[in-house]
C-alpha cells in the first residue's frame, strides 16, 4: 500500500508541476513570466503581461492538469489499492497536484498560487462546492476588482461549501485535505494580503507599470 500511495503522489505531483504559464510565455512571447509583474506563473500574471489569449489558455490548462491528477489518482487507487476508499486516493492526488503547481521542481520550486489547479482538483473531488466557490469568486471580483481578494474569499467559502455539498461520502481525511488545500491557497497570497493592507495591491485592469 505504501508503494501505491507513493506512486499516486508522484504521478499527481508531476502532473501538477507542469509550469504551463511559464512555458506558454516563453514559447510565444520569448519572455520569462517570472521577471515581470508579480513574478507568478499563474493565469493572472500571464494575462496581464502575456495577453488575454495566453492567460485564458494558462487558466484552462492549469484547471485540466488538476482535474487529470485527481482522476488519475482515483484510477490508480482503484487498481493498486482496491481495499482503500477511492476518495482517499483522490485526496492524496489532489494534495500533491496542488503542491506540484505551487512548488514545481522544474522552476527551482517556485510555482504559482494554486487557484486554477485547485479549482480543477475540486471540480473532480467536490464539483458542486467548486462551482459555488467560483461563483463567490466572480461576485467578489466584480465588486472589488481584486483577483487576490476574490481568490482568498473563494478559498474560505469552499471550505464551507465542501462540508455542506459533498458528492457522496465525506470522510474526515478527504475533507481535511480539501481544507488544507484551501488554506494553502490563502497562505500563498501572503504578499497580496500585505499589499492590500498597505494599499498597493493592483486592481484588475489597472495600467501596467512602465
Amino acid at each position: 500500500m505504501i508503494l501505491a500511495c507513493i506512486a499516486i503522489a508522484v504521478a499527481a505531483y508531476f502532473l501538477g508541476s507542469i509550469p504551463v504559464g511559464y512555458l506558454l510565455v516563453r514559447i510565444f512571447r520569448r519572455q520569462d513570466i517570472r521577471s515581470v509583474g508579480s513574478g507568478n506563473i499563474g493565469a493572472t500574471n500571464v494575462l496581464r503581461f502575456g495577453g488575454k489569449g495566453l492567460g485564458a489558455v494558462t487558466f484552462l490548462l492549469d484547471v485540466l492538469k488538476g482535474s487529470a491528477a485527481v482522476w488519475l489518482g482515483g484510477a490508480l487507487g482503484a487498481w493498486l489499492m482496491p481495499a482503500i476508499a477511492t476518495r482517499d486516493a483522490q485526496a492524496l492526488a489532489a494534495l500533491f497536484a496542488v503542491l506540484g503547481h505551487m512548488f514545481t521542481c522544474w522552476l527551482h520550486f517556485r510555482g504559482g498560487k494554486g487557484v486554477a489547479t485547485a479549482f480543477g482538483v475540486f471540480l473532480v473531488a467536490s464539483p458542486w462546492a467548486a462551482l459555488a466557490a467560483i461563483g463567490v469568486f466572480a461576485v467578489v471580483f466584480a465588486l472589488s476588482r481584486y483577483v487576490s481578494v476574490g481568490s482568498i474569499v473563494a478559498a474560505f467559502s469552499f471550505i464551507v461549501f465542501a462540508w455542506f455539498f459533498p458528492p457522496g461520502p465525506n470522510p474526515p481525511v478527504f475533507y481535511a485535505v480539501e481544507c488544507f488545500i484551501a488554506l494553502l491557497i490563502v497562505v500563498k497570497h501572503h504578499q497580496n494580503i500585505r499589499r492590500l493592507f498597505n494599499g498597493t495591491e493592483a486592481r484588475f485592469g489597472a495600467k501596467k507599470p512602465a
